[in-house]
């Protein structure tokens, strides 16, 4: 047997959670929710990472779906609400493959059917724009976690991508992690500064997780973690998803995209614009200096990394697909993970490693969280803090 048969075959039993996908984004973006056009029972190989088809053939048996809108929305609440109603739209379409899940029991269950659990995220705590009441009402429609920032601060807590200003977790900050542990929301930790990884984690009773981070020491770049956070992971239980974004995972795509986006800039563009003037300038930079190519063993590389810094217990897989332009090779999207599994037990990952990678410790993280909330919720009541009152008294 070839290690991707025994990859494949593994899969059929402990198949992949993947901790993070923009699917919803991507269907809001491309036709706005207009899902006969992006039919996922069918091929869209041609527009989207995602389609059920390649799901299955990519051995994925839980996927949180990010339901993630844009830090400068002047209605994020609402854009909220729309991307949980394009999830909620896409299991009653096609519920012989897909299941709703809430628990860690409801993952289990829809293994048990050969149905895909689906679990939601909420990426960027602007979601719930300085409300724990609306922290509530996220979590009573299913979302079962919040990266707490995405690539712009807010007001209590600090982002991996913005300029420091709360110097990690506010004093609100710090009660957002204490309800979502009483809830049994998961806190995510990808997208935020080292400093609030760091806040979030002596802040934090419930295991926290990575939905889709990498390895600091692997590649540069604060989007990943570093050893000592991930160092910190075992005592608190909880677990980092490995990206696959190459700017996240390969050194030479870090430096190449410092380079194109200085490059936009000395041309008067913005690095993010996407008009045909400004794509033209991008084009020519990169037939000048080609963008350089993730593979498959990039990603191991993280994988061999945290694990050595984490242990096999706190690893897990996020690949942002529908979230990045770029995949790496042989990890086009969500197709490829067998690639992946492949590439490790090539490297001597046992098979028992790769049921704890791709199964096992995201299911036991969140069977963990809510059974820390159980605990809370007969002790504690509600939080009604705000903002104001916390930050302003704190500060």
């Amino acid at each position: 047997m070839t290690s991707l048969e025994a990859a494949r075959e593994l899969l059929r039993e402990f198949p992949v959670v993947d901790g993070h996908n923009d699917l919803p984004w991507a269907l809001r973006a491309q036709v706005h929710y207009d899902l006969d056009a992006r039919d996922i029972a069918a091929d869209q190989s041609a527009h989207l990472h995602t389609d059920i088809p390649r799901l299955r053939a990519g051995g994925v048996g839980a996927q949180y779906w990010s339901v993630y809108v844009r830090t400068d929305s002047p209605e994020p609440v609402a854009d909220t609400l729309e991307q949980i109603d394009c999830v909620r739209q896409l299991l009653a379409r096609h519920p012989e493959d897909l299941r709703p899940a809430l628990t860690a029991a409801d993952m289990e269950a829809a293994r048990g059917e050969g149905r895909i659990a689906s679990l939601m995220g909420a990426e960027g705590g602007h979601s719930i724009a300085n409300s724990l009441g609306t922290l509530r009402g996220l979590y009573g429609l299913g979302v079962r976690y919040m990266t707490l920032t995405h690539n712009d601060n807010v007001d209590w807590a600090d982002s991996a991508t913005d300029e420091p200003k709360a110097g990690g977790l506010t004093a609100f900050g710090r009660e957002v992690v204490r309800e979502m542990n009483r809830l049994g929301m998961l806190v995510d930790l990808s997208h935020v500064a080292a400093t609030t990884m760091r806040d979030a984690l002596d802040a934090s009773s419930a295991p926290v997780m990575f939905s889709h981070s990498s390895a600091r020491a692997v590649c540069d770049h604060p989007r990943n973690v570093p050893d000592d956070v991930l160092e910190r992971l075992p005592a608190n239980g909880g677990m980092a998803m490995v990206t696959f974004v190459p700017k996240f995972v390969l050194q030479a795509a870090v430096d190449w995209t410092a380079e194109a986006d200085e490059n936009m800039r000395a041309h008067g563009f913005h690095h993010l614009d996407t008009t045909a003037e400004a794509m033209k300038v991008h084009r020519a930079f990169e037939e000048r200096h080609p963008r350089p190519v993730a593979t498959v063993s990039t990603v191991a590389d993280h994988l061999d990394h945290m694990r050595e810094a984490a242990g096999i217990d706190h690893l897990g897989i996020g690949g942002d697909y529908d979230g990045t332009a770029f995949t790496p090779d042989g990890l086009a999207d969500v197709s490829g993970y067998p690639n992946l599994l492949a590439e490790l037990l090539e490297r001597g990952w046992s098979k028992a490693d790769l049921t704890k990678l791709t199964w096992k410790n995201a299911v036991r993280v969140l069977d963990a969280a809510e059974d820390v909330a159980r605990g809370l919720q007969a002790t504690r009541s509600p939080s009604n803090a705000t903002i104001g009152s916390l930050d302003a008294s704190a500060g």
